[in-house]
């Protein structure tokens, strides 16, 4: 739970369908994560502080809406291993 919000957190997917995608040359791991159900005043570094309790972090950004500046209430964070991912997940999701 962040700021009385229960955070849907999950494995992200890559940009784009599979059809749109050209075929990767090698296999490149990704650990982001989507995380949803943002309260609203959450901002990057604290999206960081929170999933940085459950290892390394790459990198924590909130989306937001081009035009107001405002966050869309969703964002992704990205991990430096499977193991903290997962950790992440089960720790967080629907917390």
């Amino acid at each position: 739970e962040l700021s009385g919000r229960f955070l849907t957190v999950n494995k992200a997917s890559p940009r784009g369908s599979r059809a749109e995608r050209p075929p990767p040359r090698e296999f490149e791991p990704s650990f982001r994560i989507y995380v949803g159900n943002l309260p609203w005043q959450v901002d990057d570094a604290r999206l960081e502080q929170v999933f940085s309790e459950h290892g390394k972090v790459v990198n924590a950004r909130v989306v937001c809406d081009r035009e107001s500046g405002r966050s869309r209430g969703f964002g992704f964070v990205t991990m430096s291993s499977k193991s903290e991912l997962d950790d992440a997940i089960a720790a967080l999701d629907g917390q």
